[in-house]
């Protein structure tokens, strides 16, 4: 008998597909592909995105979307099932390399890298289950901010909170910073995070650990968080401090909607945040932000 595997489909207005996308990864999902009128695959059609997400067994599948409807008791998720392996890499026929900055190429390990350009570089990155291919918005701000301020981040010791893959880390090193610790909250991501290193001849500047905001018990010059509004609002107090004096933390996975409310939440801490730059990708409701702050001396 062929294997049957779950997933988790959820149909959601066009302007929340971002936020629920990113919910249902933080959820355990291990693949996710959206299905919309310009789709090979159609979704429901009138300004309607469907989310495919794969789970591992069906006991993940079922708390997640236990997890949505708490959430939110208007999402109406379904359980359905593929049969066979297959599916399981297809999606990675829609990852090849692409430019993420101005001077970083991100490469999947199953195709043959391209040969960096002069002044390039190539970042080959498996993501496993984990979030972060650097194809989101949310990414590819950080890793702007990275490129725009590399001058200060020059040999300074980064934390990347909710590290994911790994990717932001390893952009980080690329412009020259000191150590990075990744974090994550998923235990299963961390063996991905240090492969990644290994991959790119970066694994001695890297410490992957599992953990929490909580666990991390010292000070940071620059801080990055790329996790999402709902989280990064009840953790500003104790993220602020995390930072160190006249250093750099900056914020992603926020929607254009809720940036004011992040922004004057962390400059409302005791921490003496300034606020430096807002990047932006995509338009209205459906864009994204990404916020630094320099902290005072």
């Amino acid at each position: 008998m062929e294997a049957r595997y779950p997933f988790v489909a959820l149909d959601v207005d066009a302007d929340r597909s971002d936020e629920l996308g990113a919910v249902l990864f933080e959820l355990g999902a291990q693949g996710l592909e959206e299905r919309d009128d310009g789709t090979l695959v159609r979704g429901v059609g009138a300004g309607r995105v469907t989310l495919v997400a794969s789970f591992v067994d069906h006991a993940a599948a079922d708390e997640a979307m236990a997890a949505l409807r708490e959430l939110d008791d208007t999402l109406t998720p379904r359980l359905e099932e593929v049969v066979g392996d297959a599916w399981r890499d297809a999606w990675k026929e829609h990852f090849s390399p692409f430019a993420l900055t101005a001077d970083i190429t991100i490469a999947p390990p199953w195709v043959e890298a391209p040969t960096p350009e002069p002044g390039r570089r190539v970042l080959v990155l498996e993501p496993g289950r984990a979030f972060g291919t650097g194809l989101h918005a949310t990414t590819a701000l950080v890793a702007e901010v990275l490129h725009d301020r590399r001058d200060t981040l020059a040999g300074r010791e980064v934390l990347d909170l909710g590290t994911g893959s790994g990717i932001l880390a390893l952009v980080a090193l690329v412009y020259g910073s000191g150590p990075v610790l990744a974090v994550d909250n998923d235990a299963d991501v961390i063996e991905v995070v240090r492969e990644n290193a290994e991959r790119n001849g970066l694994g001695a500047s890297v410490t992957a650990e599992a953990g929490t905001l909580a666990s991390v018990k010292r000070r940071f010059p620059w801080v990055l968080a790329n996790i999402e509004a709902r989280v990064l609002l009840p953790l500003a107090d104790e993220l602020a401090r995390a930072v160190e004096p006249g250093g750099t933390l900056v914020l992603s996975g926020i929607l254009a909607p809720e940036e004011d409310r992040v922004r004057e939440r962390y400059l409302a801490t005791n921490a003496g945040l300034r606020h430096l730059d807002t990047k932006r990708r995509g338009a209205g409701e459906e864009g994204w932000v990404a916020i630094a702050f320099a902290r005072g001396t």
